[in-house]
């Protein structure tokens, strides 16, 4: 099965955790040293965004894989 050439959950993640770091690096600058526990409630989101795509993604393959498992199947018939 051909790879996909642009991969919309790919880029999803790559944007959150681009986001992410600039919000960490903005929160450091604007709040300085009250920036500390609103860069870890980001930091917690930004791992709960990547695990949310990990997840999508895995459940896409799996999806994906019992599709092509049930086509063989089909043809063997």
């Amino acid at each position: 099965m051909p790879q996909p050439t642009f991969d919309p959950l790919r880029a999803l993640a790559i944007g959150s955790q681009a986001i992410g770091l600039i919000v960490i690096i903005t929160l450091d600058t604007v709040l300085r040293d009250a920036a500390r526990p609103w860069q870890g409630v980001t930091l917690a989101v930004m791992l709960a965004f990547a695990l949310g795509i990990a997840f999508m993604r895995r459940y896409r393959r799996n999806r994906a894989r019992k599709r092509l498992a049930e086509r063989a199947e089909e043809e063997e018939r």
